[in-house]
């Protein structure tokens, strides 16, 4: 082979790898960027690095654009909307069974969406890409339903969750979030 063979053998080699490298990070530009946020500063505090948050939430958009999301069906999205309704105006009176009711419809709400229903932390991460916003008010929710099942929630505690899973539901709904300054009820007949 000769020099001149060589060199143009060396230019190809090098105009692929340069290609190799545009195109891999065309598609890696494709991808939606994480959101800074307190999702994405979770993540990145439970990381060991910046750039391992960053691959752990584009994985998580990867995956969630794999999984095909539904849409609600109008009757369906009523028949929630009613369930929600019945379970808020139940918490004057039964605030501890009415917060339990939340957090199981909020994960059929879930499941029907198409989130992964399996286990809780993996529904968590792939919810946390279409509403990082509200992640935090589902994750303190349940948790307080959970203490709630042992027995061990307070009054305040269930107050606080009705909070959340009253921002939470209807943005699973596609409803516009209810202002904050209205009058929340208050679990177990306390009053104002």
């Amino acid at each position: 082979m000769s020099s001149t063979q060589s060199a143009v053998l060396a230019i190809v080699l090098v105009a692929l790898a340069l290609c190799s490298l545009g195109v891999w990070w065309w598609r890696r530009s494709r991808l939606p960027r994480p959101r800074p946020g307190s999702e994405y500063d979770r993540v990145v505090a439970q990381s060991e690095t910046r750039l391992a948050a960053d691959r752990e939430l584009r994985d998580r958009y990867r995956q969630r654009a794999t999984q095909g999301l539904s849409e609600l069906s109008p009757l369906a999205r009523e028949r929630y909307a009613v369930k929600w309704q019945e379970l808020y105006s139940r918490l004057t009176t039964s605030a501890q069974q009415a917060v339990n009711d939340a957090d199981d419809l909020v994960s059929q709400l879930i499941a029907e969406l198409g989130y992964p229903a399996r286990e809780y932390y993996e529904q968590l991460a792939q919810t946390s890409v279409n509403h990082a916003a509200t992640l935090d008010s589902y994750r303190e929710a349940h948790q307080i339903s959970l203490s709630n099942r042992r027995g061990e929630a307070t009054a305040e505690q269930l107050r606080l969750a009705v909070a959340h899973f009253r921002m939470l539901v209807p943005q699973l709904l596609g409803e516009p979030i209810a202002p904050s300054s209205d009058v929340q009820p208050h679990p177990a007949g306390q009053h104002q």
